[in-house]
């Protein structure tokens, strides 16, 4: 697949690229960016996911993620949320359509066709950044926010051949048990529960997918985060993990919201985190 750079940006001595590519998953363009250190390579590659209503941007001018990439020798890839275009499907809700994939292939109309996010992540961008980047074929790990923090935790658990830590900020902990998730799981899959539960970290978690392979699972949640109690839920989450044996560090943190002065404030720990276990 050919990449296309957009635009290009020296930071942190290193280079950020703002990409665009065909995709065949999502039958669309699908726009992304990349930080590279300095240095020949080949680097170990942290995946970010943003949440609802975000684009490749938020993470790239908001989260101040790159002096800590630059010190570990870690590449930075941040897709889009979704496919987007005047012939891709939409609705005028934040939390559905264009900027709200969820990170999973749609089965109903009219999201089917191009709401692929899960296969274009794992069979259209993780290769191609691997063929055009100095990128380790091997040391790949993944995180988001919010709806990305669902996305980081469902794809590690269900790819756990292909990512090898695993991490998240304020995350969708169980969308079939939120409003969120019941939204976007009833319009993208369909009414069916138990097809739902391939996509929910906690049930995931319970099916065993990931035990002995992540030795610990980083997640870090703001005590003043205003979505904390009815869509993030995160002691689902712990719970799961502690029915199936699955290490997780949940670290409530005082006084923090959902914003991107959060994930800024931690954003070099996570870094470091990925980096010992992708070393």
């Amino acid at each position: 697949m050919t990449i296309e750079t957009v635009k290009t940006h020296r930071v942190c001595e290193g280079e950020l690229r703002y990409c665009r590519m065909q995709s065949a998953a999502t039958g669309t363009p699908m726009t992304f960016s990349v930080f590279t250190p300095e240095g020949p390579g080949p680097f170990p590659v942290l995946l970010w996911l943003s949440g609802l209503t975000c684009t490749e941007d938020n993470f790239t001018t908001k989260a101040g993620a790159y002096p800590a990439a630059a010190t570990h020798g870690v590449m930075i890839v941040a897709p889009d949320t979704s496919p987007r275009g005047q012939t891709v499907a939409d609705d005028p809700a934040y939390d559905l359509g264009q900027g709200a994939g969820f990170y999973l292939d749609a089965a109903q109309e009219p999201w089917a066709k191009h709401f692929r996010m899960e296969s274009f992540i794992v069979d259209d961008l993780v290769p191609a950044v691997r063929a055009a980047f100095p990128a380790d074929p091997v040391r790949l790990g993944i995180s988001g926010h919010s709806m990305g923090g669902h996305g980081a935790l469902a794809l590690a658990l269900r790819h756990t051949d292909l990512f090898r830590s695993v991490s998240a900020f304020a995350p969708i902990s169980s969308p079939m048990n939120c409003a969120w998730g019941e939204k976007a799981f009833t319009a993208y899959l369909g009414p069916d529960r138990n097809a739902w539960r391939r996509h929910d970290a906690c049930e995931l978690v319970r099916e065993g997918l990931a035990h002995g392979y992540f030795d610990d699972i980083l997640v870090d949640q703001g005590l003043s985060d205003q979505f904390l109690g009815e869509q993030l839920k995160p002691e689902l989450l712990e719970q799961a993990c502690r029915d199936a044996g699955q290490k997780l560090t949940l670290r409530m943190q005082h006084g923090y919201d959902h914003s991107y002065f959060f994930m800024a404030s931690f954003i070099d720990q996570h870094i470091a985190w990925h980096a010992r276990r992708l070393a």
